[in-house]
């Protein structure tokens, strides 16, 4: 991957997503590809359902945040062959220590036009590793690490992630006002790199990473 970066605004830091060679990708599977008429990265994840979060994870080598902007535009889908309760899980990881060190906010884009009014509360997420995945959030605070947003499966959505201190805010599409809040981030504050990140049984393309301190 060619990290292009010039001055944008102040010190916004493009990243262009035109090759692979400074992802560490895992065992994550991943081509540089023309989507919906973008040039982008395109990332699959078909490991293991019991695979740790952290293999979801590609990380932007030579990338180093602690508080400020990351925006990205993304779009996720189960892959052809996932089983039918996975809705396609896709987002940015952010203050990465390590595969099981991150802060994480993901989308679920199935979610977003569901029929059950449940499952859209649910099309937004905060996770933390190691320590408070997903479902322990859920279960000790029900509604507060999590929320509903429009979203359509496959299709490019944008979505900006603002961190200072404990507090990180998630923003979707071209929103003024923030989907998701998070008071208190689970792991210390520190420096970590920046990661896509992609859930498993999902395709997920990725394009536009901007980074502003």
């Amino acid at each position: 991957m060619c990290l292009s970066r010039g001055l944008l605004g102040q010190s916004a830091e493009q990243i262009h997503l035109d090759a692979i060679e400074n992802l560490e990708l895992g065992n994550l599977k991943a081509d540089i590809v023309t989507y919906l008429g973008r040039a982008c990265v395109r990332i699959e994840n078909t490991g293991a359902q019991d695979s740790g979060y952290g293999e979801g994870l590609a990380i932007v080598r030579g990338t180093s945040f602690r508080d400020g902007t990351i925006e990205v535009s993304l779009s996720g889908d189960t892959a052809p062959d996932a089983p039918p309760l996975l809705r396609g899980f896709v987002g940015i990881a952010f203050r990465v220590k390590d595969r099981s060190h991150f802060e994480l906010f993901y989308i679920r884009p199935k979610n977003g036009r569901s029929e059950d009014q449940l499952q859209r509360n649910h099309s937004t997420q905060y996770m933390s590793i190691p320590g408070f995945p997903w479902d322990k959030l859920r279960s000790e605070a029900s509604g507060k690490y999590e929320s509903y947003v429009d979203l359509l499966p496959g299709q490019w959505t944008k979505l900006k992630i603002q961190v200072k201190g404990k507090i990180a805010k998630l923003y979707v599409a071209e929103a003024e006002e923030p989907t998701l809040i998070v008071n208190d981030l689970k792991q210390p504050v520190s420096n970590g790199a920046i990661a896509l990140w992609v859930g498993q049984g999902t395709i997920a393309h990725f394009a536009n990473l901007r980074i502003t301190p």
